[in-house]
């Protein structure tokens, strides 16, 4: 029987299934809420409508990212660089996201680097950057007829 316990949150599987491989075994457990710890600080430093720029928490990241599935349907992450520093204590990823815009079937191409890092094999910080302009086009694009 398939574990149905992060179900609701399928739409992004392609990007937690490409952090979880990022992160790989400097941390426990087998989702992305799995290796997040309770206090996690997830900070993104740009603004999206919706999105806040500091997420404190497991439950309330999970509530921000209930929200994204709701609007986004990820097809792919891809083009992974993982880069190691302070003997694996901080990774800086850089990847790329594809997917669809559920309210107007709009394409959804986006770039990303993220900052993480890592304390008692779980992520505690999260800092995001990613191509304001990319998820600007896409959330503001004409609903296709």
């Amino acid at each position: 029987m398939p574990d149905l316990k992060y179900a609701a949150y399928e739409p992004a599987a392609p990007y937690f299934d490409l952090v979880r491989g990022a992160v790989g075994d400097l941390v426990e457990g087998k989702h992305f809420f799995d290796v997040v710890t309770n206090d996690t600080i997830y900070e993104v430093r740009y603004d999206v409508p919706g999105w806040p720029r500091i997420i404190k928490g497991r439950a309330d990241l999970m509530a921000a990212f209930r929200g994204y599935v709701e609007s986004i349907v990820l097809q792919s992450a891809n083009e992974l660089i993982v880069h190691k520093t302070d003997d694996g204590r901080v990774i800086v990823i850089e990847y790329e996201v594809h997917g669809t815009i559920l309210a107007t079937d709009a394409r959804y191409d986006n770039r990303f680097c993220s900052i993480i890092r890592i304390e008692n094999h779980k992520i505690a910080h999260w800092r995001d950057y990613m191509d304001s302009l990319a998820a600007w086009n896409a959330l503001t694009a004409q609903a296709r007829r």
